[in-house]
């Protein structure tokens, strides 16, 4: 059978927001080196952290000093840091930060290194939300990555960001390139999203006969009052049924060993990718 041990670390914010964002960075990576040295030892191939993961969740503001938080991908001190996690654990780890591409030019990105700690290649956020609480497009330009899957050495791993889960086009579009196992890193706060959180990840597993790994924050964000972000990391298989789950208020690895055979399995018997019609969807998009 084929199977991969999956991790997803959950985290509360570490210092505050009146700190420099190289300090905060400095703050998240202390306190998830011990967590990721951990999934090293319970033998974790994919690791995956949540959005935004060495910063606060900043989009409540619209305060132009976080962009001073982005860094360069592959070249920039948390990717270089990880990459030397991913060869001393043999683990695949997934990035999700703060991306600066030049200056003024940024996006909300994942960089995915390979369990020899090779750098293949990053995900940027295609779905960009712009409402109160949540003014995302003054931080990060929408990204255009074509949907890639990337070749790990224990699986065929995608990417979607947060916002993007409640659009089901990316899912499909990650299961038609490859993907068996996708994560969604996300920052995502109580309200209609809990409701949602338990409800569009499975829904969208069982569309597209794949794993995925949903990862969230823990806790709130002085001075912003846009709620609190409540956990509950979890990974789903392709039938819909959630097989591990995180707290919903505590710093967390959880982790989780999945049976890929189950892909082959709900994908013989449930044939959504012989039945589907491609040749009558080309209307969804020009409407």
């Amino acid at each position: 059978m084929a199977k991969v041990k999956g991790g997803l670390i959950q985290m509360s914010l570490k210092g505050d927001t009146s700190m420099a964002p190289a300090k905060i960075r400095d703050k998240m990576l202390e306190a998830h080196l011990p967590l990721i040295d951990e999934a090293g030892s319970q033998g974790v191939q994919v690791l995956c952290f949540q959005e935004v993961f060495t910063q606060p969740y900043f989009c409540p503001s619209q305060d132009a000093r976080w962009y001073k938080a982005a860094e360069a991908i592959p070249d920039g001190h948390t990717v270089s840091l990880m990459q030397e996690y991913a060869r001393k654990h043999g683990m695949v780890i997934v990035v999700p930060i703060y991306e600066e591409e030049m200056t003024g030019v940024y996006y909300n990105t994942a960089a995915v290194i390979d369990a020899d700690g090779s750098y293949l290649g990053k995900y940027r956020k295609t779905h960009i939300p712009h409402i109160a609480g949540f003014w995302e497009k003054f931080f990060f330009k929408p990204g255009a990555s074509g949907w890639p899957v990337f070749d790990t050495q224990f699986c065929k791993l995608g990417v979607y960001i947060c916002y993007d889960r409640h659009f089901p086009e990316g899912w499909r579009a990650l299961a038609l390139n490859g993907a068996e196992y996708i994560v969604n890193p996300s920052a995502t706060v109580t309200g209609i999203s809990e409701y949602l959180w338990k409800l569009e990840q499975p829904a969208s597993a069982v569309a597209n006969g794949v794993y995925i790994g949903a990862i969230n924050r823990v806790g709130t964000e002085a001075p912003w009052d846009v709620g609190e972000f409540y956990g509950q990391s979890y990974f789903v298989n392709p039938r819909g049924e959630i097989e591990a789950i995180a707290s919903r208020d505590k710093d967390e690895l959880v982790v989780h060993e999945m049976d890929f055979d189950i892909i082959r399995e709900i994908r013989d018997k449930w044939q959504f990718y012989r039945d589907r019609r491609p040749e009558t969807y080309g209307s969804l998009t020009t409407l």
